[in-house]
């Protein structure tokens, strides 16, 4: 909103998210830019949910847990960011 960039906010918890969005974001992300194995979520987890993480794995493991997920994902269009760094905001300035 303070850089008058329009966007749509999605709580994930309370929303949820698709099957086919998390596949295909993880498709051009990697699951690792997606799975936050520094939050309490992922710390909560049994040893064998965050073992032998794959890409099938992490999207079933987003769509049961959607806090797992780094947030925010940005949604360009033609490519999607993840988070919320210096890096990201000047793409999105650029984007924008």
């Amino acid at each position: 909103d303070a850089e008058g960039i329009a966007h749509d906010d999605c709580d994930v918890r309370a929303d949820g998210l698709s099957s086919g969005r998390v596949a295909a974001w993880i498709a051009e992300l990697g699951w690792e830019a997606l799975v936050n194995t520094r939050g309490t979520t992922w710390r909560g987890l049994s040893e064998a949910d965050r073992t032998g993480l794959d890409a099938v794995k992490a999207r079933n493991l987003i769509l049961a847990h959607p806090a797992v997920m780094k947030r925010p994902v940005f949604d360009l269009g033609s490519r999607r960011l993840v988070g919320f760094k210096a890096d990201q905001q000047a793409a999105l300035r650029e984007a924008g």
